[in-house]
C-alpha cells in the first residue's frame, strides 16, 4: 500500500516515532515495508549512502520516499503516518 501525503506549511513536521520528525512537504510517499520492491529500494538506498534509519533498533514498519532520493524508514505503520498528516 502506498499513501501520498501532501504537504502544506513549509513548518509542519511528521512525526516518525522516538523524537523524529521530517518535513511533511519534502514527502514523496509512504510505503509498507514488506512487498519485495520497497526492499530493493531500501538495499539500493543503503548502498548508495541515502538510508536514513530512524527505527530506533525496533521493526521496520514503513518507508518513506522523500523529495530528495532519501529513504526513510520508520517502526510507525503507514496508515498511522497517513493519520498524522
Amino acid at each position: 500500500m502506498i499513501i501520498k501525503l501532501e504537504g502544506g506549511n513549509m513548518s509542519k513536521l511528521l512525526n516518525v516515532g522516538y523524537f523524529n520528525s521530517i518535513n511533511k512537504d519534502r514527502v514523496v510517499s509512504v510505503a509498507d515495508y514488506e512487498s519485495a520492491p520497497i526492499k530493493k529500494l531500501v538495499k539500493n538506498a543503503r548502498d548508495m549512502g541515502m538510508l536514513v534509519d530512524l527505527t530506533q533498533g525496533k521493526k521496520t514498519r514503513a518507508v518513506i520516499v522523500m523529495d530528495s532520493s532519501h529513504i526513510v524508514l520508520t517502526s510507525k505503520s503507514a496508515e498511522s503516518l497517513a493519520k498524522n498528516e
